[in-house]
């Protein structure tokens, strides 16, 4: 089975967020006897000479989108077991960010038809293509279109992956041709026609040969209004065609036993490193080092869906638990500053960290001792698998990935990874954070207990990588 995974961004070259981390990992884990996987990704100007140095150039061809001709060069390397194409053009591509520019549309249009025209500029052909996200949605219609004239690429399959159904790649009608090179009968029969506009991601969703999400109970929300945006009633045709498949964690690089970005290394076998860790984070961002005060720890965009409204309405209330808080993200203005305050009102109590560090984000999965994840919404989430992973116990809504991966904490059973509310409410969430901040002072071989698990816990991409094969299997019929 031969696999060509397309992606906008892709660790450790380029990511901004978990589409980075699954493209970065999901195609290594499909390696294996019998199966391949190569990975096609633009050529961003962000992508280090570390990175450049080992690529080789292989050839370039103009690709047609509508009445243009747009010069892409191809450049490949090989990282670990996996192959990457990079596709180059310095106009679209030499930004000083992967997204948020007035022509994202144009961008990820080129991206996507030369993804599609790379397979007549390379001596290997797929079974499959999988695509992800609204900025490769155009890659199954535009494959669609060139085996209208070419039979060698009729017996390519398409998956369509949905890591986020909220950004779906919506623009005027007008630009159907103009801008995308696409023919009327795209819009007249329905497969891009959305509200009178069009929409890439539902016209990806009605053209490939499969569609899924990442995580079960997110495919299952996605039937709703609430979680849709509008394509509950496409999800709902899709019927059998769609699913979700929980996403995994790179095992290798989140592992506090041999991570070069902690203070101490430590296991499951061996915990005693992580109180270094508590102390080191402690110090170095100001607070109280108090090894017997809980330290509740959020890293995250500070974004609404994420919910940082709850954590804003009962800010005073959590720091009444007794509790030390850090915050690492970045997001909208108005939670930036109220964290700063924050900072201020409790010193030596608050650490509000507006940046972006992966330096730092290590160091609080293996410093603290809660992680708090109140989202509204959560396709799937990775940082609560992190945390997980570095012994750190999660405090999550029930949605999405993370009612998928946080196994609720039961008392009289003794078991569960966690502490878990369902309804989207702040009060809630502070009632689930004084069970977790009760049980870890009151019983510390229960709370260890429970750490354990879920270090233990597999999240790796083995698992997924194998869910992912057997829905390859049933697209194209192949073993």
């Amino acid at each position: 089975m031969k696999t060509l995974f397309v992606t906008s961004e892709c660790a450790p070259f380029a990511k901004s967020g978990g589409l980075g981390d699954v493209a970065g990992a999901l195609p290594e884990a499909l390696q294996a006897p019998g199966n391949s996987c190569r990975v096609v990704l633009p050529l961003y100007g962000s992508i280090s000479d570390h990175w450049r140095q080992q690529m080789t150039y292989e050839k370039n061809y103009y690709v047609t989108l509508g009445w243009r001709k747009i010069y892409c060069g191809v450049f490949t390397m090989k990282y670990r077991s996996t192959i990457y194409y990079f596709l180059d053009n310095e106009y679209y591509f030499k930004r000083d960010r992967l997204y948020g520019h007035f022509d994202d549309g144009e961008r990820f249009a080129f991206f996507s038809r030369a993804a599609a025209e790379l397979l007549w500029n390379i001596d290997w052909r797929p079974d499959i293509v999988h695509c992800n996200d609204w900025q490769s949605a155009l890659v199954p219609l535009y494959l669609h279109d060139m085996m209208g004239s070419d039979e060698s690429l009729r017996n390519i399959k398409t998956l369509f992956t949905i890591h986020n159904i909220e950004y779906q790649g919506r623009y005027g009608h007008e630009l159907l041709g103009e801008l995308f090179g696409l023919n009327e009968g795209w819009y007249t029969s329905g497969k891009l026609e959305f509200e009178k506009d069009v929409s890439l991601m539902k016209g990806a969703m009605l053209t490939s040969d499969a569609v899924n999400t990442v995580s079960p109970t997110y495919a299952n929300e996605l039937r709703y209004p609430y979680y849709a945006y509008g394509l509950d009633g496409v999800v709902n045709v899709l019927g059998d065609k769609f699913s979700g498949i929980l996403n995994g964690i790179d095992t290798v690089s989140y592992d506090p036993s041999t991570d070069q970005s902690i203070i101490e290394d430590y296991s499951a076998d061996d915990i005693s490193g992580k109180a270094k860790c508590k102390a080191d984070l402690q110090q170095s961002l100001g607070l109280s080092v108090e090894p017997d005060t809980p330290i509740v720890a959020c890293v995250t965009r500070l974004a609404a869906h994420k919910g940082m409204d709850l954590v804003l309405a009962r800010m005073d209330a959590m720091m009444s638990l007794g509790v030390q808080f850090v915050v690492l993200g970045t997001g909208e203005h108005g939670y930036e500053q109220f964290f700063r305050q924050a900072a201020q009102r409790y010193p030596g109590r608050v650490a509000a960290c507006i940046t972006f560090s992966e330096d730092l984000a290590r160091r609080i999965y293996a410093g603290s001792d809660i992680f708090l994840m109140p989202s509204q919404k959560e396709p799937c989430g990775l940082s609560q698998m992190i945390a997980m992973r570095y012994g750190t116990i999660p405090v999550v809504r029930e949605t999405g990935g993370l009612k998928d991966t946080v196994e609720p904490y039961n008392e009289f059973e003794h078991t569960g990874l966690g502490f878990t509310f369902a309804n989207y409410n702040a009060d809630e969430m502070i009632h689930v954070l004084w069970l977790a901040t009760r049980l870890y002072r009151s019983d510390p071989e229960e709370w260890e207990a429970m750490k354990l698990r879920g270090m233990k816990r597999d999240f790796s991409w083995a698992r997924s990588a194998l869910e992912y094969r057997k829905l390859y299997q049933k697209i194209t019929g192949k073993r």
